[in-house]
């Protein structure tokens, strides 16, 4: 099939790098404008648009979707399907109606559950037991058009953002390739989602970030497991700031929630409001390197 493919960051090369295998014409890559490298002024190209240019695929940066210049490209390249895998930008209707299939997304969550930006962060934070990856039509509401496909996977207890993204970038490439035939010979089932069982996904922020130690064990577990690598969970330790990595099980205590219990080879052990502990074991001091606990403690021992 002609494709047109949309994407930006890494989880999006699975899905276009598996439309290239599969032998797909992959006639445009839209991808987000190249970005400035920390501030500076080199600017760094996207992870879709690497690997394009690897492939010599013809790569496209518009930095507006909405002013002519986007829906004309389209036109020109004339694909007879779109297929968008977090692609960072809302299309309007002219482009997502222009191909002869139209167009699909490859969607990181269980649909109708965490439509939005951070779905699979969001899967974490809120301990979901399994999560997974919808191929769905595109409709003018946020992530609520009909799913052709779902792959669904469990979500490992101790899973962070990092390895979980990659599993479902491949999950999710996978799930595509089985959806394009159906899409030329006629045989893909749409199912309309329900929208009493909608939830929203909605972007991260700092805000995020400041550890609230009253909270259970396990959800301070999740925070930091789900807000990795950015914003990430932070928590004041012993008068110094700190970004945590990783976490690890404690025992129960007593002790009022915040309160440091031990510090050693195990980590920094933080009493929390659920009667148990947390320890800390990898961190990362506010000008410093992320390492192990253990051996910032090495340099840095607390006093009990």
């Amino acid at each position: 099939m002609r494709i047109l493919f949309m994407g930006t960051p890494d989880f999006a090369v699975a899905s276009l790098r598996r439309l290239v295998e599969d032998g797909h014409e992959i006639c445009g890559v839209f991808t987000q404008p190249d970005k400035p490298k920390n501030r500076g002024h080199k600017l760094l190209p996207t992870p879709v648009k690497e690997y394009a240019l690897s492939q010599n695929l013809p790569v496209y940066q518009p930095e507006k979707m909405r002013d002519g210049t986007a829906l004309a490209i389209v036109q020109e390249l004339a694909p007879e399907l779109i297929v968008v895998a977090a692609y960072g930008r809302i299309l309007p209707v002219d482009i997502l109606e222009a191909p002869k299939y139209g167009s699909i997304n490859v969607h990181a969550s269980i649909l109708p559950k965490y439509r939005g930006a951070a779905p699979i962060n969001w899967a974490i934070l809120n301990d979901e037991p399994e999560t997974g990856v919808s191929i769905m039509y595109m409709a003018q509401a946020l992530d609520a058009g009909d799913v052709l496909r779902v792959a669904r996977t469990p979500i490992g207890p101790e899973e962070d953002l990092p390895s979980l993204w990659n599993r479902l970038a491949e999950l999710g490439a996978q799930a595509l390739s089985e959806t394009i035939p159906t899409l030329a010979d006629g045989t893909a089932v749409r199912t309309p989602q329900d929208e009493t069982q909608m939830t929203y996904a909605p972007m991260l922020s700092k805000e995020l970030s400041p550890i609230d130690w009253s909270r259970s064990a396990r959800a301070i577990d999740c925070q930091v497991r789900g807000l990795q690598p950015w914003p990430c969970a932070a928590a004041e330790l012993a008068g110094t700031s700190f970004k945590i990595y990783r976490t690890a099980p404690g025992a129960p205590c007593t002790q009022a929630p915040g309160t440091i219990l031990s510090a050693g080879k195990q980590g920094i052990e933080v009493a929390c409001g659920d009667g148990m502990s947390l320890f800390v074991t990898e961190l990362q001091a506010q000008g410093g390197k992320r390492m192990s606990a253990a051996a910032y403690l090495l340099g840095h021992p607390i006093s009990l």
